[in-house]
Parts: C-alpha cells; sequence; structure tokens
C-alpha cells in the first residue's frame, strides 16, 4: 500500500535519556533523513502514515561509530568500585553530559552544568566493560541535546581486571610439512576476556612431552606459522590469551603429526 502513504514520523529518542521529552518527534514525505547526532546511543522508530492512521513502527539502533575511543580527550582513574573521570574541554560549553555503561541497555546519564573538570562514577562491577563518554554542548534544555550536543571524549574501562575465563576457539592445524604447520584460530570474544586481551601465547609439545617457548603475539593476530619442527613427529599446539592481569587458560590443539616426506594433504 505504499502508493496510499501521505507521509513518514521518525523519532529520534537518544539512549539513555533522563529528559522529561524522551525524543524528537519528525514528519516528513521522503524516505530518507540525515541526522547529526552524537556518538551516544540511539533508537530511531520509522512508521508510516496515510488517510487511515498510522502504521506499525520500524525500531532502529544506530549501530556503535568505528572508532571504539577518542583518545587522550577524557581519562578515568579507577578508586575501589568508584572511578574518577577528568576531562580538559578547549572551550568552556554550557553543560557536559556524561554518559557510563556496559551497553545500551544499561547507560546511565548525567548532566554537569558547573564548571567542574571532573566526575566520580559509583558502583563499578569487576571484570566488566564500561563505556564512558562526555558529550559538550552549549543548549542545555535537556530537549535540545539531540540537536546540539557533540561528544568530547570516549574511552572503555575495567575498574578491576581479570584473566580470561577460556582459551582461543577452533585452533586448527594447516598446511603441515616436514618442518612447518599453519596454527589457526579464533579469537576469544570480549566478554571472556574480563579485561583488555593483550595478546595471545602459543606454544607446542612433541610427544616426548618437550615442550618449545612460549611465542607472544599481539591480540590482533589469529594463525602463526610453526617452523623448526621435527620430521615424522607428533605435535599438540597451546595456546591462551592474556591480560594485565595474567593468563588464562590453554587452548589445546588436536594432534598433528609431520610427515617424513613432502606436506601433508
Amino acid at each position: 500500500q505504499s502508493e496510499n502513504v501521505l507521509g513518514y514520523f521518525v523519532n529520534v529518542e537518544r539512549i539513555p535519556n533522563s529528559c522529561s521529552h524522551t525524543s524528537n518527534h519528525i514528519s516528513l514525505k521522503d524516505r530518507e533523513i540525515l541526522v547529526n547526532i552524537s556518538m551516544a546511543y540511539y533508537r530511531l522508530n520509522i512508521s508510516a502514515y496515510n488517510e487511515a492512521g498510522e502504521s506499525p513502527r520500524a525500531i532502529y539502533i544506530v549501530p556503535e561509530p568505528s572508532v571504539t575511543d577518542l583518545p587522550g580527550q577524557i581519562h578515568v582513574k579507577s578508586q575501589g568500585t568508584n572511578a574518577v573521570i577528568t576531562w580538559t574541554p578547549e572551550y568552556n560549553p554550557k553543560c557536559f553530559v556524561v554518559d557510563w555503561g556496559t551497553g545500551k541497555e544499561d547507560m546511565q546519564m548525567k548532566i554537569i552544568t558547573t564548571a567542574t573538570r571532573n566526575f566520580t562514577l559509583d558502583n563499578f562491577q569487576p571484570y566488566k566493560l564500561y563505556r564512558i563518554m562526555v558529550h559538550a554542548s552549549d543548549v542545555c534544555q535537556c530537549e535540545s541535546f539531540i540537536r546540539h550536543e557533540k561528544t568530547f571524549g570516549v574511552t572503555h574501562f575495567y575498574s578491576v581486571e581479570g584473566v580470561p575465563r577460556t582459551g582461543p576457539a577452533n585452533v586448527t592445524i594447516l598446511n603441515v610439512t616436514k618442518h612447518s604447520a599453519l596454527v589457526k584460530w579464533t579469537k576469544i570474544a570480549a566478554e571472556d576476556c574480563l579485561g583488555f586481551l593483550q595478546g595471545y601465547k602459543i606454544s607446542y609439545t612433541d610427544s616426548s612431552r618437550k615442550k618449545s617457548p612460549a611465542v607472544t603475539l599481539n591480540p590482533s593476530i589469529t594463525s602463526y606459522h610453526l617452523t623448526g619442527l621435527k620430521e615424522k613427529t607428533t605435535y599438540r599446539v597451546q595456546i591462551s590469551g592474556f591480560t594485565n592481569a595474567g593468563e588464562g587458560p590453554l587452548t589445546l590443539s588436536q594432534p598433528f603429526s609431520t610427515p617424513k616426506y613432502g606436506t601433508v594433504e
């Protein structure tokens, strides 16, 4: 029935929003809209209307920007279950808005209209990754933030870091030759890291239980070429992830054997 549509309603709703006005209500004829918004979370409710009334709403959550941090803008220091956030703005807006939480489902929001350049957040849970944002606005009527706020800084924070609770998954061994093999794995999921993942440690053990020295790799790497293997020998690879708190459990590969001649297909 699209030929009978008279127009569309778009509600742009900030997450979270402690204002009495929960969203900006926009009416338009076109099927596209350009909205300038900050790096806070936003929900768009879109519906069509005609002479008979309004359609059900389609809900769209604006995805996080690919730039995960704006480093150097804001600083967070842990104090037990609290955290002190400080910032040094290049100019003095009328107010700041601080958002913090582990995701869009549990974000909290605080409007700061004083000249302070720090704010204490409390009740942080250990081993959880928090996203903290500071936005600046020269218009401090609450319902105007969607139009006027600009993100000043974004950072991610653990009040207490732990070691990863799992190792990397799906460890596979490929391209086995007399003296080498390619190891591939799936990175440890963010929710299983319990801290900022600093990298992986990989080593291998042969059938006589002789273990090679561990090689440390950065956290973006998910494959490694083993070299210097002995021919006609059975090996098993061990991989773990580590944070600043220490090393997590080892993931063991299936055993693999190097051939006496050529390559194992």
